[in-house]
């Protein structure tokens, strides 16, 4: 546990561009806002600046929807261009209600649209897919940082996301690098000394939603925060290892 903890969002990043250096660009800021990148910080980004410098805008005019799409399209009232995007980017369906599709994403997150966002896209018409690969994606940026500053940091990649039982969205992890994502528990006492039996607490989707307080989604322009002072495990276990298997779901 740490004592203390700050989340400082990283003024001044431009909107990011296909093929960007988002290593360069954050280390740059950092420095110009007097925040600079210092051992053990935490990095957490935005998937949608993530996924912009690694080229996932898809533009709908060139998007040739299929009946499928255009069948869910009336049925939850979204342009089917934006369907047939998603639909490319689902493993599955799991639910449709009062407009939302909830799918299971290629990388097994289940969530609303397959985390296709049309938010923040800035083209005309287009919609803003997830990174490919967030936690090789988390890698690449931590690694350049590092390379950068020779400060040793943990990379996390947020996505906002609701939740079945509570209003609201969060932001939680969908990629991570140099950070255990996990927090086991279960064998520690409690106050009164009884054995912790199933308490594993998602450190990484806790730091996102810390982030996303400085963050913001709508004009704010901060896609990037810098967590400080919270000591966390280095470790290179893949936010995929968040992801529940199919025998532990416990709603789909």
């Amino acid at each position: 546990m740490s004592d203390s903890v700050e989340v400082i969002g990283i003024r001044g990043i431009p909107v990011i561009r296909p093929g960007d250096d988002l290593a360069s660009i954050i280390v740059e800021n950092a420095r110009k806002t007097g925040v600079g990148i210092k051992d053990g910080d935490i990095i957490v980004i935005t998937h949608v600046a993530v996924a912009r410098a690694e080229g996932k805008i898809v533009r709908l005019k060139n998007v040739e929807p299929s009946e499928l799409a255009k069948r869910i399209a009336e049925e939850t009232g979204k342009d089917p261009r934006h369907v047939e995007v998603i639909l490319r980017d689902s493993k599955d369906i799991i639910r449709m209600r009062n407009g939302i599709i909830i799918s299971r994403t290629k990388h097994g997150i289940v969530c609303a649209n397959a985390g296709v966002d049309a938010s923040n896209a800035s083209e005309d018409e287009s919609v803003v897919a997830l990174p490919d690969d967030p936690d090789l994606s988390a890698k690449k940026i931590r690694e350049g940082i590092e390379r950068l500053t020779g400060s040793q940091v943990a990379v996390i990649i947020s996505d906002t996301q609701g939740r079945p039982f509570r209003r609201g969205v969060i932001n939680v992890a969908i990629g991570c690098s140099g950070i255990q994502p996990l927090w086991d528990r279960r064998g520690e006492v409690d106050l009164f000394g009884r054995v912790l039996r199933s308490k594993i607490t998602c450190v990484a989707d806790e730091l996102c939603s810390a982030a996303e307080l400085v963050i913001g989604q709508a004009a704010e322009g901060i896609p990037v925060a810098v967590i400080r002072g919270y000591r966390y495990v280095r470790d290179e276990v893949p936010a995929s290892a968040i992801l529940r298997d199919s025998n532990e779901e416990l709603f789909i």
